[in-house]
């Protein structure tokens, strides 16, 4: 075991910091969201993990319901609340077409990501950043989020949606329903 993963074992950021817990991106009703890649609750497989730790940070297809009517764009989050920090590490940011109905792996891609899908800051960079937990820390949830906004997000914390940070964009939008899938990642 990693010395640093066990001295930080019982650190994590928590579920309270989850963008799904925000109360502007609490949306009164819930649709349903799926992967090919993975179940609800199950591992990702190493391909979505990140680079440093053996894998390819390909971003898994997800597909959704219809979001309802009214809804001007689709926000997707991706959080891992057992980060060793104070807020859930954020591993994507991506602002969607309401007319995409879902996205196939590697969508997320900084540099070409798919149509309808514009690509935003996340914790380190641009783009998908792959599972990569310290060694010896555990296993890690990553949560899968949408949300479907009433007015689509143009600015955020005063800046172009392209350049502003996550909590500035997570704080912008206002949701009409949400919807959610976790998955586990464990680096031995």
């Amino acid at each position: 075991m990693s010395i640093v993963g066990k001295l930080l074992a019982n650190r994590r950021a928590g579920d309270q910091g989850l963008a799904w817990h925000r109360p502007n991106l609490a949306g009164a009703n819930t649709f349903e969201m799926t992967s090919p890649d993975f179940d609800h609750e199950s591992s990702l497989n190493t391909i979505h993990a990140g680079k440093r730790v053996g894998g390819q940070d390909r971003s898994p297809a997800l597909t959704w319901s219809p979001p309802p009517a009214g809804t001007a764009q689709l926000l997707l989050v991706i959080e891992d609340p057992d980060a060793p920090t104070k807020a859930p590490f954020v591993h994507a940011v991506a602002l969607l077409d309401p007319t995409v109905n879902g996205i196939p792996q590697d969508a997320l891609a900084g540099v070409d990501p798919a149509p309808g899908v514009w690509v935003l800051r996340s914790g380190w960079g641009r783009g998908y950043l792959g599972p990569a937990p310290i060694k010896g820390h555990g296993p890690h949830r990553y949560v899968f989020q949408l949300f479907a906004l009433t007015e689509p997000i143009i600015a955020a914390g005063g800046k172009p949606v392209e350049s502003a940070k996550p909590h500035a964009i997570l704080e912008a939008g206002q949701s009409l329903a949400r919807a959610r899938i976790d998955a586990f990642y464990e680096r031995l």
